[in-house]
């Protein structure tokens, strides 16, 4: 049972950091992978390399942010699965700013890529899922979302909301077959992240605050999700899976 053979999963933000370490996570899992990224040259780039692993995928060029491109990712999918067993709303961004420097259209932004986007893709899949009898849909959180952590508050905003986006339809749609849980990772090294883990005065604090002296690699999330994918953990739903070093639990 640990094995995604046959588990046709969507993963959204799939060609960088966490979700392209899922994206590879899943393949050798076994899985069918539909994963999508906003930049065409990165996708392409990406399916060439897993083809060269001996690991096929289909790349769409897709913001899940925008009407037209989650159609286009509910036609594929109608056209060539017919059903999805897992969804990985993994797609995000941020922009630091103090809260007072922000313009509307700025955190309008943060939440609607961040909160509204997965909410809206997984009503929109909620018929493939329903038809997998099985589903798991997995929402990449953030430590953000219980903690200020220094990320911006309409990031903060955005994940804290995903996490009761995620309860609440745990128990709504379990009774369809579906689970939905979240991973909450600490600093994870990512291109989101490097400029900004690269600045001494920032990961000082950071690894200093984190028991285990590091922050994550982007695999050691993805095992986490692919986890939480599988039919071993076919009784977990509507939880909060924190990844975070320790962090959380050092007062001192």
């Amino acid at each position: 049972m640990w094995t995604l053979n046959g588990r046709k999963a969507v993963i959204t933000g799939g060609t960088k950091g966490i979700g392209r370490a899922t994206v590879i996570e899943f393949l050798e899992l076994g899985a069918e992978v539909l994963f999508t990224a906003r930049n065409a040259e990165d996708v392409k780039k990406f399916q060439e390399e897993l083809r060269d692993l001996k690991l096929p995928a289909t790349g769409i060029v897709s913001d899940c942010s925008l009407k037209q491109s989650q159609e286009t990712l509910s036609l594929w999918i109608k056209e060539n699965w017919g059903t999805v067993d897992v969804l990985v709303n993994n797609a995000g961004i941020n922009i630091r700013k103090r809260a007072q420097n922000y313009s509307e259209e700025e955190y309008r932004k943060v939440l609607e890529v961040n909160l509204v986007s997965p909410f809206e893709l997984s009503r929109r899949l909620y018929s493939f899922l329903k038809n997998s009898g099985k589903a798991a849909i997995i929402n990449v959180a953030s430590s953000a979302a219980t903690q200020d952590v220094g990320t911006g508050t309409p990031y903060a905003m955005s994940k804290a909301g995903l996490l009761q986006q995620t309860r609440s339809l745990a128990v709504e749609w379990a009774m369809d077959g579906i689970r939905v849980n979240a991973v909450s990772p600490w600093f994870t090294e990512t291109p989101l992240t490097r400029g900004y883990l690269e600045q001494k005065e920032k990961i000082d604090p950071i690894v200093n605050r984190t028991p285990l002296k590091r922050v994550a690699q982007a695999k050691e999330i993805s095992s986490i999700i692919a986890f939480l994918a599988m039919a071993k953990s076919s009784y977990i739903t509507g939880q909060n899976i924190v990844a975070d070093g320790g962090m959380s639990i050092n007062a001192i």
